[in-house]
């Protein structure tokens, strides 16, 4: 059994890893979003942020964006070009998508600086990436509502995970110790 582990170590330092990460920043953002009471409609602040930048950045682009606390949900009304497009809720934050990217850099070691500084970098970049997705997406609800499942559950996760998975493939070909390695072959 010791030796079919031993095997296995790297994988299983990997998962754990992985797993211990995941949990301790799930752990904390749960936290945080205990604070909000969604039966009285609270929309936590990191939500409201990425609300205000969609809305910003439709507006840097030149268009009529508004946007509104939800009266019957814990959400914000996005409206674009005076038509109500899409709500914004807790889950269209990407803050799971972070914590997910976050646990699996984490989890391909790498030197300290270099691990904070690719998972800053890479939350920023996810970041910035989700409120470019949903500006994006309200300008195509407005233009093709009838494509609503196709764009919100296909289109834009593809991209958003696509990005994240190229992310990872940085991180572990040209900054975890697994690249230091090969390099130094």
């Amino acid at each position: 059994m010791k030796e079919y582990l031993l095997q296995y170590k790297p994988f299983l330092l990997f998962l754990g890893k992985f797993l211990l990460a995941y949990l301790v920043l799930t752990f904390c953002y749960e936290s945080y979003l205990n604070q909000y009471n969604p039966s009285l409609f609270q929309v936590d602040g990191f939500t409201k942020e990425v609300a205000k930048e969609t809305k910003l950045t439709l507006t840097f682009l030149n268009q009529n964006a508004a946007i509104y606390l939800h009266p019957k949900q814990a959400a914000i009304k996005l409206f674009y070009h005076s038509r109500y497009v899409a709500r914004i809720i807790e889950g269209c934050n990407a803050a799971s998508l972070i914590i997910l990217f976050n646990a699996f850099v984490i989890a391909f070691p790498g030197k300290w600086k270099k691990t904070l500084l690719f998972c800053l970098s890479g939350s920023v970049l996810i970041h910035l990436l989700n409120i470019f997705r949903i500006s994006a997406l309200a300008i195509l609800l407005y233009y093709f509502p009838e494509e609503q499942q196709w764009l919100h559950d296909i289109l834009f996760p593809v991209f958003i995970y696509g990005i994240i998975f190229g992310l990872w493939v940085i991180w572990v070909n040209h900054f975890s110790i697994y690249a230091e390695k090969s390099i130094s072959k």
